[in-house]
């Protein structure tokens, strides 16, 4: 009830009356006066006037499941939102629902993870004015043709950041998304699969969004919207635009990535035309980034001049942290 009076609040510039709340919503006055206090817990600043009824004064910084899904019309990504005061890994959640039986679409937020997780088993951390979220896929693919979500998740991403906020994001393959040679975004890719089949997918992701600072042992390499553009991003409003860019990528990818993502993919990757360094089967590669195969892969032509495929792993890119 509280995401309603939120939602009607934020579409009025001046005050509500209870009454009017409560008719459009089809509940008692009572219930309205018990949601608004609910939302001043939550931090937002509500005035409220005799006979004129209530206005919404401050935005609390809290993520709001009607604020992020007001105007969404999705089919892959989001197509059910919640979010979580606290969590040990959103990625955790959605295999603990996935499970459990959850239906492919469902977007889980949170506001604090206790065992959020990287690429490579490292740990990510859910500092306060970020956004870290994990969506669940079960798409009816097999699983030499899953790697490409990442791909599609990261080119989503980064086309909502330059929408948003105009800045010049750009991907570092596979999963990174960076504002000139720093981090704002990283995405965990985990899949439950048969042999012949996909069971689940739950694709994670981590964006640096009004972070004020970093750890001295990440602060050259990490940065945040609001660093570089000196602004504060409504972080609702910011999610609802990346979730709506997601489920756009998403379905092309699962639509075909060679034919629909390709292309889009590269015109946007930081690390093609770059000095690389890559390791793939303990043989270490140095050679220049040169293409995106058909189906997600790096492709690299080594010193020697031979074109070598790299599907995962780490790859270091010269001028990139």
């Amino acid at each position: 009830m509280k995401d309603k009076v939120l939602s009607v609040l934020e579409s009025h510039n001046g005050y509500v009356s209870g009454e009017y709340l409560s008719k459009i919503l089809g509940v008692s006055r009572t219930a309205v006066w018990k949601a608004i206090n609910r939302l001043r817990e939550d931090g937002y600043v509500i005035d409220s006037v005799t006979n004129r009824g209530y206005c919404l004064k401050k935005k609390a910084d809290q993520l709001n499941t009607g604020l992020i899904s007001s105007g969404l019309e999705t089919s892959v990504v989001g197509t059910r939102i919640e979010v979580m005061k606290t969590v040990d890994s959103t990625n955790e959640e959605i295999k603990r629902r996935a499970a459990a039986g959850e239906e492919s679409g469902l977007l889980i937020a949170a506001e604090r993870q206790t065992g959020g997780k990287g690429r490579l088993g490292r740990s990510w951390k859910s500092d306060s004015g970020g956004l870290y979220f994990t969506f669940l896929l079960r798409p009816e693919l097999p699983p030499n043709e899953i790697s490409g979500i990442t791909l599609a998740a990261g080119y989503g991403v980064c086309v909502a950041v330059r929408e948003f906020t105009g800045l010049d994001a750009r991907i570092k393959w596979p999963n990174d998304i960076i504002i000139g040679s720093k981090k704002i975004c990283g995405i965990l890719t985990e899949m439950t699969a048969q042999t012949d089949r996909v069971d689940f997918v739950a694709v994670g992701i981590g964006i640096n969004v009004n972070n004020k600072e970093f750890p001295e042992e990440i602060k050259d390499k990490a940065t945040s919207l609001y660093l570089e553009s000196g602004m504060e991003i409504d972080r609702n409003d910011f999610l609802s635009v990346v979730i709506g860019d997601l489920d756009i990528a998403a379905g092309q990818f699962l639509s075909g990535f060679p034919r629909n993502m390709k292309e889009h993919f590269k015109s946007l990757c930081a690390t093609l035309g770059r000095n690389v360094t890559a390791h793939r089967g303990g043989r270490i590669i140095e050679g220049t980034a040169v293409d995106i195969t058909d189906e997600g892969n790096l492709l690299i032509r080594d010193n020697s001049g031979e074109p070598v495929e790299i599907n995962s792993g780490e790859v270091v890119v010269q001028g990139i942290y």
